[in-house]
């Protein structure tokens, strides 16, 4: 008789050994959020490309390509980080152990205010 994890294919193994087959359920809801976080990492990537091409009457050129860098940046962080986030979970959830610390959302509500902060002074005192 086979074993359910000797069903799976080469790459699940490697990336998700051990453990028992999760209800799909959690898999499934491990990977909507993996999304989530995707889909926040392109309107950060999408609100730095925004502010570099139509804000150039509103900020200064250091201003307005750091403000852009910081919001390009957090954008690849997370989707980096959403990644690592997913992988963690799911062996988490195969190995019946505790979530581990959700980093991303820390790192990227500072960075956002500073990127709001940063957008905010610059419109009300330019």
């Amino acid at each position: 008789m086979t074993d359910r994890a000797d069903q799976r294919g080469w790459l699940a193994r490697t990336v998700l050994p051990g453990g028992q087959e999760p209800d799909p359920r959690f898999s499934l809801a491990n990977e909507r959020t993996f999304l989530a976080w995707i889909r926040t990492s392109m309107a950060l990537l999408a609100g730095g490309i925004a502010i570099e091409a139509f804000a150039v009457d509103l900020f200064e050129v250091p201003v307005r390509k750091a403000v852009a860098l910081l919001l390009i940046g957090l954008g690849m962080f997370v989707s980096a980080g959403a990644f690592a986030r997913w992988i963690g979970v799911e062996r988490a959830i195969r190995r019946r152990a505790p979530l581990p610390l959700p980093l991303i959302a820390p790192v990227l509500g500072v960075g956002g205010a500073i990127g709001a902060l940063t957008v905010a002074y610059f419109i009300a005192f330019r």
